[in-house]
């Protein structure tokens, strides 16, 4: 069970999301969206997990202040089509880097996803992009594309993978680091409420 709740401490007020959950500690995190998050022992009392908040509060701002720095802005997301065009145009893209090492050309699928950019389904011949994609720059998405043809040659994260990556993008850990900043776009944009 969630519960928003305010807390007013000396560097503003704080709003938090406490959840109840059968822990032994009290678990403080902020969400990649800055929204902060309590889980606490289910007696525990609320006293206690506005004092902490209070107490942490320096920490929470500055860690929402980071996030926001972080984080780039970004174009609307287009609709389903122009998702469908960009995101195959970079699997095209970067498709001739491996077909000449035995992969065929695999079925794309668009799914919007929380926490991936991709996946990668060898078995079944198809890789998943997440729609977000779309709202980040050409060479990220050709990274994520290249990074899911990969593991057609390299089902896990191994040695192999990584050198494979290399010879076939090498400044692919730059563009890793980039697409760190486009984290927002994985958080659904909000939904609305109807009456």
């Amino acid at each position: 069970m969630e519960q928003l709740r305010l807390v007013h401490t000396p560097g503003g007020p704080i709003s938090y999301l406490l959840e109840r959950k059968r822990v032994k500690n009290l678990n403080l995190r902020i969400r990649r969206d800055g929204t902060v998050v309590l889980s606490i022992p289910m007696r525990c009392p609320l006293e206690q997990a506005d004092r902490l908040v209070e107490e942490k509060s320096a920490w929470i701002l500055q860690g929402q202040a980071s996030m926001r720095d972080r984080s780039l802005p970004l174009p609307p997301l287009p609709d389903r089509s122009a998702c469908r065009m960009l995101l195959q145009q970079a699997l095209e893209r970067v498709y001739p880097l491996v077909e000449g090492m035995g992969v065929s050309m695999p079925e794309l699928k668009l799914r919007a996803m929380r926490s991936q950019w991709g996946n990668c389904h060898w078995k079944q011949g198809y890789i998943t992009l997440n729609t977000a994609l779309a709202r980040c720059p050409e060479p990220l998405r050709d990274y994520v594309a290249l990074h899911e043809l990969v593991h057609f040659l390299h089902h896990d994260h191994g040695s192999g993978f990584y050198a494979c990556m290399d010879a076939l993008m090498p400044d692919w850990r730059g563009r890793r680091r980039q697409l760190r900043q486009y984290g927002s776009a994985l958080i659904p944009e909000p939904k609305s409420e109807r009456h």
